[in-house]
Order: C-alpha cells, then structure tokens, then sequence
C-alpha cells in the first residue's frame, strides 16, 4: 500500500510540475514522508494552476458598467420608519432565529500582539478589556433585551483554534453560555512562489494560508457549523470581523430594512472620510451590488459627485453584512474569485535547507466576503455613522490603531450610556 501510494503521490507531483518536492522527499524519514504524501493528497491541483494563471492576468474594469447603488441612511430616517424597521428585526432575534458569526482567524501581528486578534486587551477605562470580551459584551446586552441567548459561531484559524478555546475556557466566555459558542477552523490554501511551484515549510510540509474572510461560506458549510444552524431553526445571520470595537452584531435596523426590502443580503456603511480614503465602496457592477476596491475604481469615479453634494461612490464597506441562511448556503457552493497578494515566505529548498527571501516571493490567494454579494440581485445597504459603527484595531500605531478605537469606544459608551 504505501510503496503504491508514494508512486500516485510522485507522478501527481510530475504531472503538476512540482518535481522539486520529489527530490525533496528524499530528505524525510517514513513518518515525515507520510505526513506530506496524505497532504499532497488533499491539495487541488487543478485549483491551484488556475489560481496560479489569474496571477499573470491584468483585472480590466473598463468594460464593466459601474453604477451608484442606493442605500438609506439611519440618521435621516424618521423615529416611526425606524420604529417600523426595529420591530420587523426584533421579532426575528426575540424568537431565536438569529445567529452571530465572527471572523477572528487573523493573529495580532501588526499590533505586535503574540496571539489570536480577539486575544489583544484594549486598554478601555484603565483596566482593558480585550477585543472577545468587547463582543461578548454586546451580545449580553441584545440577549438581555430581547430575552434570547444568541448563538454564537466564531470562525478561527487552524494556528490559532487551539488557542482561541483555550483563551476562552480561561476566561469563562467572559460569562456567555458556552453551549452557545461554536468555534470552527477556516479553510487553507497553498502558497505558491512566482514559478507556480508550492513552498515547503519549516514543519517539512506544504505551506498553506487561510483563504480569506471569503471562505467563512465554505467553512461554515464544511465544518458543519450551517447544519447545526439550520437545526437551530436559524433564518438571518450576521458576520463581521474581531476588531472593530463598536460592531453592532444585532442591529434590528439593518435587520427590518432586509426583511422589508425582501433581500437576502444588507450591509451597514459609512461613508468615505474622503475621496481617496482607502477602503472599499459599494457600488453596482453590471447590474449586480459589489464592493469595488480602491485599487480598482477609476480616481475620476472616486471624485465624482451627487447633486446633493455627497460622494457618487462614498459608501464604504465596513464588514458589517447580514445574510438570510438560504443565502450562506447558496455561496458555500460557488466558487468565489480569488484576489491575491505577493508577500515574503521563507521555505526550505530541496535539500531541506532554509532559505530567507529578501524579496517578496510567494502568492497567497484569498477570496473576499463582498465578492459574495454579485450572487444576488438586490442588497440592503444602511449608512450608519462612523463615531457610532467604526472602530477598527488594525495598525500598532496612527490610524486605525488601539489609541483611536479607545477614544471611540469610551466616547460611544459615555454619551449613550
């Protein structure tokens, strides 16, 4: 069996161009060289060439039709539309058919944080609180006021599943019921250097980087965390990222807009500080809703503007979506595009030798949530504001960082509270 499955295992890798790990074998002992042949089993071959080709492709955007997508703001809507709105969520949530998913595979490595994102303590009213405790605390108070306890799923990372449960367990749940709480892993990808070849890691196998927050669908369908859902009898779903400290996880607004405009998509936006702020803004590509990169949208679209004197494209996306189960569903079963990124990997060579790049080296594909949205017609789109909805812990330092989302979050909870 096993000197049958070393030959499979040696003429997929022959096929597929990736001799160098043939001659890398002979470096391992038997363990080392099963561990790498059941890898190698698992790995999408096919995928990976293609991933591959859309690396040398240029993204033309010229031929597509982009358009303004409307959207409605929450600080111009009158107290009884809002009321009308709150209502329609609220009876979702009070009745159990809501769920959380928060997206924290992400390691705190540019906040110089030695662990998982959710991990990194906030230094709020002097004595901190850290980015799950942040999350959890708004879950409690929905809970409280809509007499529910909400399910709670939280997407990690296969290097930091192990220990996101155990930071968790620690701690309690920060007092949520764990039985609500279900961690599940997202899905990898291989790196691939700029020949197409795949890179072997330090731990003598192929090195792999989680697929995006694009992937949450597929993971979500694969770990089997849809199907306890649905057992739930869960309809809407929210999913944001860990670390914005004013996430709103269960705004009934957002959630009446949906269920009044009949889509199985909404989002919540702010808008643009100005024209050139990086971030992506809704729009509305070939008659489908979309985020269009920064990168992507043409300066002179960026600057245009309304007759009412705001942005033309000035909504931008703050990972802060909610979806009908129906629609997770209908996702996990598509193939999203792939975006990819150069970034430097060290590997070992074929001799088993490590090698630092001094250059970027190695293409690390992932797939983005918004790119979820063409699947659907319509989307609800709710402007919200800046001060009350977003406060991101991104960068160590400037903007973004955990001195702005300090001075956001206590003044949020010092004027509402």
């Amino acid at each position: 069996m096993g000197i049958e499955r070393t030959q499979e295992v040696m003429n997929i890798l022959h096929k597929n161009g990736q001799e160098h790990i043939i001659q890398f074998m002979q470096t391992l002992n038997d363990y080392e060289r099963e561990l790498l042949e059941n890898q190698i089993l698992t790995i999408d071959f096919h995928q990976i060439a293609e991933l591959y080709d859309n690396t040398k492709r240029k993204i033309e955007i010229k031929e597509n039709k982009i358009e303004a997508i409307p959207y409605f703001d929450k600080t111009k809507m009158g107290s009884s539309k809002k009321n009308q709105l709150d209502t329609l969520g609220e009876k979702v949530i009070s009745t159990g058919k809501y769920a959380v998913v928060t997206m924290a595979g992400g390691q705190g490595t540019r906040l110089e944080h030695p662990g998982p994102k959710g991990t990194f303590k906030l230094d709020v009213y002097g004595k901190g609180k850290y980015l799950f405790e942040i999350l959890i605390d708004n879950l409690k108070e929905a809970n409280k006021k809509y007499g529910v306890v909400i399910p709670w799923y939280i997407m990690t990372s296969k290097e930091n599943h192990e220990e996101t449960q155990k930071f968790l367990e620690k701690h309690g749940y920060f007092g949520y019921d764990k039985n609500q709480v279900i961690l599940f892993p997202q899905g990898e990808l291989p790196l691939i250097d700029k020949e197409g070849k795949l890179l072997i890691g330090k731990n003598k196998l192929i090195k792999l980087a989680s697929d995006g927050n694009g992937g949450t669908f597929t993971s979500l369908r694969t770990s089997g965390a849809l199907a306890d859902m649905k057992e739930r009898g869960i309809q809407w779903v929210f999913i944001g990222g860990v670390d914005n400290v004013l996430l709103k996880m269960a705004d009934t607004t957002l959630l009446g807009l949906a269920i009044e405009q009949k889509v199985q998509v909404a989002s919540k936006s702010i808008v643009k500080a100005n024209p050139q702020e990086r971030v992506g803004v809704f729009c509305k590509m070939n008659g489908h809703p979309k985020v269009i990169e920064y990168t992507e949208l043409p300066s002179k679209m960026a600057e245009e503007i309304t007759d009412e004197g705001e942005l033309r494209y000035g909504e931008s996306h703050i990972m802060c979506n909610l979806f009908t189960i129906d629609a997770i569903e209908k996702v996990s079963k598509e193939a999203l595009i792939y975006h990819h990124a150069i970034k430097k990997n060290a590997y070992l060579d074929e001799e088993g030798r490590e090698v630092i790049p001094q250059e970027p080296n190695a293409y690390k594909f992932e797939a983005f949530i918004f790119d979820a949205f063409t699947f659907f017609d319509g989307i609800a789109i709710l402007r919200g504001k800046r001060e009350e909805d977003f406060a991101p812990v991104k960068n160590k330092e400037g903007i973004d960082s955990p001195k702005t989302a300090k001075e956001l979050y206590e003044k949020f909870w010092n004027m509402s509270h």
